[in-house]
């Protein structure tokens, strides 16, 4: 007796290189998500893949050069190449630099990305492959994930050119919101990274729209989505971390700091402060209400002793005056914020900053980069210093292979310390048993000025 068999021809495969912010991450998964349920598989190096993605970041003129520069080593690398992201915004840009890009998008464009891949590399899917439901991709271990809860932004900063790029503040429905957590939860996360272009500012375009969840009405409101998110539980039954990124610092922030202190969210604030002169600030057409932050931020740590603030801060801005940078640095020192990143200010095309008098010779910003850098590393330093002796939760990014000596050590994070940008807690001696992803309670034993060392408690 013969057996017809029929073969499911081979599916399409799709590399990507994601490039920027966590935002833009999280856009990239959604794109491999959509093209996965059409089909393709992912190819995780050039060879293998049918067509290449390269999500770009197009914030700065550094950024442009890295996103061009991926470009061109993915068309060396494979010939095939469909652009998107925030830097698909300059087409006849990249169309100079590689003119053999099959298409370009823009960020979020997610239909458009996949309507290039279905055109350039029609998908090959065999008759069975919808019957399988799949998981949303992930681009992030298994036990982080990114939560974006809106696009764009209001604001009209003069070095930033965000609303240009992303538009005007889109907040998503609460509800989708809290389910697409509650899948992430349910899937193994084990910490919830909030992420948009402006958290505090989530739902003011909807009039913070109510919903009904879990049978209860639920405003898109930053308030109400930490506490719902604070309920959330993993299957065992554990709580996992939630953590507040982009964070301006409105009046209504005060709200969520009660609910860190009741453990409901991880005591973290991640708050984009940019500098502290009031004359710096307005040219920056931000906030210039350094002082009365000041206050907020001891009457937070009143409330919730184990905040950590971390914040980014511009040097060299056009107009900045050594008496400026000077009361940047005696703001840091009151401020004692626990994590800083300093950036030197760079011009970006279209940005209102571009046409500012008085710029900053270069000698100078790189003079105040490391003077900024060197109080902020002191404050890190003592802060960490002072967390020498006490035990505190950590979660395990990775745990490594033994030594010579069969000693095995792991890389983690304390809750003062969000994953890629912050610091890391570094575990000796733990058990084989232990797993990415389990949060463990550690006796800390030494600290530098930007890491912690310890052993599991």
């Amino acid at each position: 007796m013969s057996i017809t068999t029929t073969s499911i021809a081979d599916q399409k495969k799709v590399g990507m290189v994601s490039l920027g912010c966590p935002k833009a991450l999280v856009d990239s998964e959604r794109i491999l998500t959509r093209l996965r349920a059409d089909g393709y598989a992912m190819s995780p190096d050039y060879a293998g893949a049918d067509v290449v993605l390269v999500n770009t970041c197009g914030f700065l003129d550094s950024a442009k050069e890295e996103s061009l520069a991926a470009i061109g080593e993915a068309i060396a690398e494979n010939g095939r190449v469909i652009v998107t992201g925030c830097m698909g915004e300059e087409a006849e840009a990249i169309r100079a630099a590689h003119p053999s890009v099959l298409a370009i998008t823009g960020a979020h464009q997610y239909e458009a990305v996949v309507e290039a891949v279905h055109t350039h590399a029609p998908p090959s899917q065999g008759p069975f492959i919808d019957l399988i439901p799949q998981t949303d991709v992930k681009l992030t271990p298994r036990h982080y994930s990114y939560l974006k809860i809106s696009e764009g932004c209001n604001h009209s900063c003069a070095f930033c050119i965000i609303p240009q790029l992303r538009g005007k503040l889109a907040s998503r429905r609460i509800d989708a919101v809290l389910r697409e957590a509650e899948k992430l939860v349910a899937a193994g996360t084990r910490e919830l990274l909030v992420i948009s272009q402006d958290t505090s500012a989530y739902g003011v375009d909807t009039r913070h729209e109510a919903r009904t969840w879990k049978g209860r009405e639920v405003r898109a409101h930053m308030t109400d989505l930490a506490r719902e998110l604070g309920q959330l539980r993993t299957p065992e039954g554990a709580q996992p971390w939630v953590r507040l990124h982009y964070v301006y610092p409105y009046p209504h922030v005060d709200a969520v700091i009660p609910l860190m202190a009741e453990g409901l969210l991880t005591p973290y604030l991640d708050i984009p402060f940019q500098h502290a002169s009031p004359s710096v600030l307005r040219a920056m057409k931000r906030p210039a209400n350094e002082a009365k932050v000041l206050e907020r931020l001891k009457s937070w740590r009143d409330i919730c002793p184990d905040i950590a603030v971390r914040s980014s801060f511009v040097v060299g801005f056009p107009g900045e005056t050594e008496d400026d940078f000077r009361y940047l640095l005696d703001w840091l020192e009151e401020a004692q914020l626990d994590r800083v990143g300093a950036f030197r200010f760079e011009p970006v095309e279209g940005a209102q900053a571009n046409a500012l008098p008085d710029p900053v010779p270069e000698a100078v910003k790189e003079e105040r980069y490391a003077r900024i850098m060197e109080v902020t590393e002191r404050i890190s330093a003592a802060k960490l210093a002072a967390k020498v002796g006490k035990v505190l939760p950590v979660i395990i990014d990775e745990v490594g292979e033994p030594d010579e000596d069969g000693d095995i050590g792991a890389t983690g994070r304390s809750q003062a310390d969000a994953p890629e940008i912050d610091g890391a807690v570094y575990l000796r001696n733990v058990a084989a048993t232990l797993a990415p992803g389990e949060i463990a309670r550690a006796r800390i034993e030494d600290a530098d000025a930007h890491d912690l060392y310890g052993v599991i408690a």
